[in-house]
């Protein structure tokens, strides 16, 4: 295997060459936003960052652990790997340095201000344990490397369902789950952890079990699309059917599927047993996808599969992840070419979704809330946010993907190829 330093985080996909890079003094590297200039075209990922610095200026405002957060913060450190500019980093460890102590132990303050130790008994709290890693490439502070040595050392006892499956959460409510949300919560930390500390045969086998597990539950044989989750015990109201699974096909649960097959497959060997059903995953979906894009937006729906119902509505967080995984599928080879034209509709769709409001602000509007499992009405009825971090930080993922790399012809590949 070519050995190298990847720079970006596991939970994306977006993996380039650069040399380690030292934290600038916190004396030259404040958090004040910039002014944006929409004159001459907007760089519409640094207007988000600086929008969000106004918003959100230290990791007080930023506050409590999730993973949200920390996919939006993944997002900022795309661009500061394009812009080079100190103060993104900067506001990305501090809210990290808010979270860990010298001994790599995780507190975060719950609804009621009490601050109580991470314990790792869900896969979503695991998820910003991939900007350790990214801290600990930075810096070589060995306080990261401990907070990640406790996140990788709880998959040795986490709940699994028979087939090895992860549960969703160790809580009465969630025991015995997965959901398609989770492999993303999870699976990229591990084969980046592998690949930096030497622990990628463990990382790379559990992360293709994993998705071949998942997979095997939540597949929709119909459409080739995915089912948002699936319980063993069968004992959830929504899982009383064949095959255990939930009864629809929500949007996000599939974007986070998506990014991590593209995640996992840039780390995974090319001799690895499991990486040609991993490629047919991926084509399974970027087909499905583009079954099912909204032919005049470019967009995807909240309900994949059910765009005629007049209660569903288009989704702007999905819609950046699937564009995002298609565009990397098609740049890597794993899918026709003829699909990057799905992905440039798709981005040209969320551009929709965007804007400068009159206070010189970004507005990403759409954005489907936190979601958990249940029937069609309740997915229809989930609240479309504004600004909210799922889509702020899908949306710089794919949207960093485009500002560095073109679809049009054959590009060389944002990766060194593993051998």
């Amino acid at each position: 295997m070519i050995n190298r330093q990847v720079t970006s985080l596991i939970l994306s996909v977006a993996f380039t060459f650069v040399a380690t890079i030292q934290l600038p003094p916190t004396t030259h590297a404040t958090n004040a936003a910039k002014p944006i200039d929409s004159k001459n075209g907007t760089d519409w990922s640094v207007a988000v960052v600086e929008s969000t610095l106004k918003r959100y200026p230290t990791e007080k405002e930023l506050a409590s652990w999730g993973y949200a957060k920390a996919l939006y913060l993944y997002g900022e450190y795309l661009v500061y790997k394009r812009t080079h500019d100190p103060r993104y980093l900067k506001h990305i460890k501090d809210w990290i340095d808010a979270h860990v102590d010298a001994n790599g132990v995780v507190t975060s303050a719950n609804n009621q201000g009490v601050v109580n130790e991470i314990k790792y008994d869900s896969l979503d709290s695991m998820m910003p344990g991939n900007l350790m890693l990214l801290m600990y490439e930075e810096t070589k502070d060995t306080k990261y490397k401990l907070a990640a040595d406790r996140i990788r050392k709880r998959f040795d006892t986490y709940p699994r369902t028979k087939d090895g499956g992860f549960w969703h959460a160790t809580g009465k409510s969630r025991e015995w789950q997965l959901w398609g949300d989770g492999v993303f919560m999870s699976m990229p930390f591990l084969v980046r952890y592998g690949n930096i500390f030497g622990d990628s045969k463990y990382g790379n086998d559990e992360a293709a079990r994993q998705l071949v597990v998942y997979a095997s539950h939540l597949n929709d044989p119909k459409s080739g699309l995915m089912f948002h989750a699936y319980d063993e015990s069968g004992q959830t109201e929504w899982s009383k059917r064949e095959g255990n699974h939930s009864p629809e096909i929500w949007c996000r649960a599939m974007g986070w599927f998506g990014m991590t097959l593209i995640n996992v497959l840039e780390f995974l060997p090319l001799n690895h047993p499991q990486r040609p059903a991993l490629i047919a995953q991926l084509q399974q979906l970027v087909k499905a996808w583009s079954n099912y894009q909204d032919k005049k937006t470019g967009l995807w729906y909240q309900v994949v599969d059910k765009g005629d119902n007049p209660l569903n509505w288009l989704e702007t967080s999905s819609s950046s992840m699937y564009t995002y995984v298609i565009a990397m599928a098609v740049q890597n080879g794993y899918v026709d070419k003829k699909f990057a034209s799905v992905a440039e509709k798709g981005r040209q769709g969320v551009l929709t979704k965007i804007s400068l409001g009159s206070d010189g602000m970004t507005n990403l509007i759409d954005i489907c809330e936190g979601t958990n499992v249940a029937d069609l009405t309740y997915y229809f009825g989930r609240k479309r946010v504004t600004n909210d971090f799922h889509g702020l930080g899908a949306f710089l993922i794919m949207n960093e993907k485009f500002m560095n790399k073109s679809l049009k012809g054959v590009s060389r590949p944002l990766f060194e190829p593993v051998q």
